[in-house]
């Protein structure tokens, strides 16, 4: 037993480093072995989800987090986002909006450089990116607009412009300039360069309206019968400013400024054109402005200088205020004694070759004109129209000597002239004046 024990005990060193040097054999072995695991191709295909780019070079565990496969996400947005999934990239906060899909633009092999860009992809203005940092923006020179590039851009091309004047901010003439674009015509009617007020953003013709307000010129740089109607032949005679008269919306809507009529009044009043003189009008060749005013026929402010018929053919107590009942019979115009200005005025000068002559005394019309007629009443009527014809009675013989050798008086028959030549002759030969006497009685005198 002992010799077994003591063999036994001999043999167990041997045996335990036999199996060491297995155990460092096999640990050696192990490690000198390729990596059977990081060798070995998984065929991701089979998943329905192949792995293309960069994301094959990538550990499981970059998506598949502790070893977990089922609920993977498959779209971009799930892994490259702030707290996503895996230990993916997320989009920068200086990112452009823009959709989840990040194949839009970039590839999967890298994320830089960006080759293309999906603007269907993009949710934030144009502007958001083409303000000339993170994209071109606008050149220094383009015109003054919205920042909708798209507007007027296509993604495709800059240069391919479809324009909509809907985003453009900047004035007409900001452009159509005859340099940016297409200006006006040397021969253009003298206007604003607002060209939206007349002509529309989809062609320069024809033009549908025209707004007269953004005209400068005067009515007759247009209305000269060839840019745009005329007058017509049978227009009265007016001056050229058609917005005298004419508002800009109808020709026909017409609101008369007798300013501008260059004609005289009865061009136009005549009865044709425009109403003329009722069949009932004073007799006058003058025109009409001389009594009525343009704005009414009525109140006339009569200028009697400008009446060619006579003043009874008015003042006849229907066309104008006639004689009163107590008129002074005559059959004399009223002229003959009242002025135009006023009838209290009367003011008769006498010139038949009857009449005797102004009196000094206070001598009225009733003082002759006893009957309030036209025909003077004579006391004494066979000496008319002499003094004598009223002064017969006021006669006195004595004084009146004729002649001498022998005495004689003159009679009212012979100084029937008062105011004649009244000589004392030597005889009654009436030969030789004694004595000269000449108007010794005159109108003129307050008395004989």
């Amino acid at each position: 037993m002992r010799m077994i024990c003591q063999n036994e005990v001999v043999k167990t060193p041997r045996a335990i480093t036999r199996v060491i040097f297995a155990i460092v054999l096999l640990v050696f072995s192990l490690t000198a072995l390729p990596d059977v695991a990081s060798n070995t191709e998984f065929d991701h295909f089979s998943t329905s989800f192949s792995l293309s780019g960069a994301h094959r070079s990538l550990d499981c565990e970059s998506c598949h987090v502790r070893g977990i496969f089922k609920g993977t996400p498959k779209e971009c947005n799930l892994c490259h986002v702030q707290g996503g999934a895996g230990s993916a990239s997320a989009k920068p906060a200086n990112h452009i909006r823009s959709t989840g899909i990040c194949l839009d633009c970039h590839s999967d092999r890298s994320w830089t450089p960006v080759t293309r860009v999906d603007h269907s992809a993009v949710t934030g203005s144009c502007a958001s990116c083409h303000n000339g940092s993170i994209a071109p923006g606008k050149h220094p020179t383009h015109i003054a607009s919205s920042n909708s590039c798209d507007d007027c851009h296509s993604s495709n091309s800059w240069s391919n412009v479809n324009f909509d004047h809907a985003g453009v901010t900047g004035s007409c003439s900001s452009c159509h300039n005859g340099t940016t674009a297409t200006g006006k015509h040397p021969t253009h009617i003298t206007s604003t360069n607002s060209c939206d007020d007349c002509h529309r953003s989809t062609a320069w013709t024809p033009v549908t309206r025209v707004d007269h307000s953004a005209v400068t010129g005067s009515c007759a740089s247009c209305h000269n019968g060839s840019i745009a109607p005329g007058k017509h032949p049978t227009h009265i005679t007016s001056s050229n400013s058609c917005d005298d008269c004419h508002v800009v919306n109808t020709w026909l809507d017409v609101r008369f400024d007798h300013a501008s009529v260059t004609g005289s009044c009865s061009s136009c009043h005549n009865g044709t054109t425009a109403s003329g003189k009722h069949p009932t009008h004073i007799q006058t060749t003058a025109q009409c402005d001389d009594c009525h005013s343009s704005i009414s026929w009525t109140p006339a402010n009569l200028d009697h200088n400008s009446v060619s018929g006579s003043c009874s053919s008015c003042h006849n107590g229907s066309a104008a205020t006639g004689k009163a009942g107590n008129h002074f019979v005559t059959s004399l115009q009223c002229d003959e004694c009242h002025i135009v200005n006023t009838w209290s005025n009367i003011d008769f000068i006498h010139s038949s070759g009857g009449y005797p002559g102004d009196h000094r005394s206070n001598v009225q019309c009733l003082d002759c004109h006893q009957s309030n007629s036209q025909i003077p009443t004579w006391t004494s009527g066979a000496y008319k129209p002499d003094c004598a014809g009223c002064h017969a009675g006021d006669f006195k013989i004595g004084p009146h000597k004729k002649h001498e050798n022998p005495d004689a008086k003159y009679n009212v028959s012979e100084l029937r002239d008062c105011s004649g030549s009244c000589h004392i002759y030597s005889d009654s030969s009436l030969t030789t004046i004694k004595d000269r006497q000449s108007s010794e009685h005159r109108t003129t005198d307050g008395d004989f």
